[in-house]
C-alpha cells in the first residue's frame, strides 16, 4: 500500500465519519439500492436484530412511549392526597422529609408549605382509579390503564433524569431504549426505521438532545430518526436540486462499490451500518411522505383526536402519526411532549398541558383498540420524575408551584400484556415517599423489554472491555402488573 492510497483511505473515513452523522446526513450523500451490495460482499443488516428469535414469547410487538418531558405533577393528576388539602400551608414535617436533598430552587426557602391540589378528584370505572378533573378523557380509560404510582428515580434534575429514563444511565453516551430494541429485534418494516421520534412543537421548556434517541456505542443503524412536521419530515432525505434520479443512481452504484472495497480492506462494521442507512433512506423517500400524509384520514379521525390534530406538529397530530407508524409495524415510536416543568404558576401551566394531551391520549388508546392494535402495542405515559408536595415559592389559594421530586411519581401503561384497570404501588399520605411496591426506573425498563420477549439481562453489547445492557446491573420485571 503506497502513501497516496493511505491518504485516500484516511480522507474518505474522515469524510464519512463527519458527514454521515445520522440517517439524514447519510441520505444527503447517497441513497443506495439493496441489490448494489448483494454482489459486493457487504451484507444487509438493516432488518435483522442480534436475536434470531426473542428470548420468550412476546406480549407486544411494538411500543408507543408518550414521554411527558419536564415532570408532570402526580399530585394534581393521579395520586389523590386529601391530607395535603387538610394541611394546606403547614410546613413539611421533618419526619416526612427525613433530610432528603432538595434542589437549589427550593432548598433555600425558609419554609416548605404543603400544597394541596386545587383540582377535584374522583374515582372512575369499575377499577375505581383516582383521576383529577384535569384529565376527563383519560378518566374514561380508567379500566384500560395500568397505573404505576410508586415509580422512583435517582436523578433530581432534568437532563440526567431524562437521560436515565431513555438510556439507563444519567451520563450521556449510552444507547437509548429504542436503539436497544432495534439492536435486539431489528425491524419488521423494511421501508421505515425501527425507531422513530416525534416532538411536539411550541412546548419546549427544557432542551431535548438528539442523544436521547441516539445509538450510543451500538451500530449507527439503530439510532432513532426524528420525524418533523413541515416540508421535509426527515432532513436531507430528498435528492438535492439539480440532481436527476439517473445521475444519482450511477453515482450511488459506484459509491456502493467503493464501500464494498473499503469493507474488505478495513473490516469496519460501521461501513455496513452506513450502507444499511443509505438503503433505508432510499426506501424512505416514498414511505415517509406516505405515512406523514394524514390528509386522507377520515373526518371521524380528527373528531376523535380533537381539533388540534389538524395542526401538524402538535401532540394530537403526532398521536395520529404514532398510530399510523404502529399500523406499519415500526418497533419503537417515541413521542416527546415538553412543557411540564411547573416551578411556579402550576395551575395555569398544567391546565394547558392537559388540554394538549388528554383527549389525544384517549383517542390513541381508543383508535388502537378499535383497529385491533392495542393488544400487541404497549403504550407508556410518564415523565422523568414527579413534583413536590410542598410549594416552591409563594403559596396562595389559587396558585402554587412544585419543585422536582424523584422519590415518587406516577406513570401509566396500556395494552401490550399489562393488566387493565389496575393500580400498583402506593405512596404515603403526604405523597412524599413510596410505601408499598416501589418501582425503580430500571424495573420499568426491564418490564418494557420483557413484554417484547427480551430478557433484559441477556441483551448485552461488549464495549471497551465490558458488557453493557439497558438496565446496567439492576432491574427486576414487575410481574404483578402483567396480565
Amino acid at each position: 500500500m503506497n502513501c497516496s492510497h493511505v491518504n485516500f483511505q484516511m480522507n474518505r473515513r474522515d469524510f464519512f465519519s463527519k458527514f454521515a452523522l445520522g440517517l439524514g446526513g447519510a441520505a444527503l450523500f447517497g441513497l443506495l439500492r439493496k441489490d448494489t451490495f448483494a454482489s459486493a460482499s457487504a451484507p444487509d443488516h438493516s432488518l435483522k436484530g442480534i436475536l434470531d428469535v426473542p428470548h420468550f414469547a412476546p406480549k407486544a410487538k411494538r411500543i408507543i412511549y408518550l414521554f411527558m418531558s419536564g415532570g408532570p405533577s402526580q399530585l394534581d393528576l393521579f395520586d389523590y392526597k386529601p391530607l395535603l388539602n387538610k394541611r394546606n400551608g403547614e410546613d413539611l414535617p421533618a419526619s416526612v422529609r427525613m433530610g432528603q436533598r432538595l434542589t437549589g430552587m427550593s432548598g433555600n426557602q425558609s419554609t416548605l408549605p404543603l400544597a394541596g391540589s386545587i383540582f377535584n378528584f374522583a374515582q372512575h370505572g369499575q377499577s375505581g382509579a383516582w383521576v383529577s378533573e384535569l384529565m376527563p378523557w383519560t378518566a374514561k380509560l380508567a379500566d384500560e390503564l395500568c397505573f404505576i404510582k410508586s415509580l422512583h428515580t435517582e436523578a433530581i434534575n432534568h437532563d440526567p433524569a431524562i437521560t436515565f429514563f431513555q438510556t439507563g444511565s444519567q451520563l450521556p453516551g449510552r444507547p437509548s431504549m429504542g436503539a436497544w430494541l432495534s439492536y435486539g429485534l431489528g425491524s419488521t418494516n423494511q421501508n421505515l426505521p425501527a425507531f422513530t421520534v416525534l416532538i411536539s412543537k411550541d412546548r419546549i421548556d427544557q432542551p431535548l438532545y438528539a442523544r436521547l434517541w441516539g445509538n450510543g456505542f451500538l451500530p449507527s443503524t439503530h439510532q432513532g430518526v426524528q420525524f418533523r412536521s413541515g416540508k421535509d419530515p426527515v432532513l436531507y432525505l430528498a435528492n438535492p436540486d439539480g440532481i436527476s434520479g439517473q445521475s444519482r443512481r450511477k453515482m450511488l452504484d459506484k459509491l456502493g462499490e467503493l464501500h464494498a472495497l473499503q469493507f474488505q480492506d478495513l473490516g469496519d462494521p460501521e461501513i455496513n451500518s452506513r450502507v444499511a442507512q443509505y438503503e433505508l433512506a432510499y426506501r424512505m423517500q416514498t414511505s415517509v411522505p406516505d405515512v406523514m400524509d394524514i390528509s386522507r384520514e377520515p373526518a371521524s379521525t380528527f373528531e376523535l383526536y380533537g381539533t388540534e390534530s389538524k395542526n401538524p406538529g402538535t401532540f394530537a397530530a403526532n398521536c395520529i402519526l404514532a398510530r399510523r407508524l404502529a399500523e406499519r409495524d415500526v418497533r419503537f415510536i417515541q413521542l416527546y411532549h415538553p412543557g411540564w416543568d411547573h416551578h411556579g404558576g402550576l395551575p395555569a401551566g398544567i391546565r394547558r398541558q392537559c388540554k394538549d394531551v388528554d383527549q389525544a391520549c384517549y383517542a390513541l388508546i381508543t383508535d388502537l383498540k378499535q383497529r385491533g392494535l392495542l393488544e400487541d402495542t404497549l403504550v407508556v405515559w410518564g415523565g422523568e420524575f414527579g413534583r413536590t408536595n410542598y410549594s416552591q415559592g409563594k403559596l396562595t389559594p389559587t396558585d402554587y408551584g412544585r419543585d422536582h421530586h424523584p422519590r415518587c411519581f406516577t406513570a401509566w401503561m396500556a395494552g401490550g400484556g399489562v393488566k387493565p384497570g389496575f393500580s400498583y404501588g402506593t405512596t404515603d399520605d403526604y405523597g412524599y415517599s413510596v410505601t408499598e411496591n416501589p418501582v425503580h426506573v430500571h424495573d420499568l425498563q426491564a418490564t418494557i423489554l420483557h413484554q417484547l420477549g427480551i430478557d433484559h439481562e441477556k441483551l448485552t453489547y461488549k464495549f471497551q472491555g465490558r458488557y453493557y445492557r439497558l438496565t446496567d446491573v439492576h432491574g427486576e420485571v414487575v410481574k404483578s402488573i402483567l396480565a
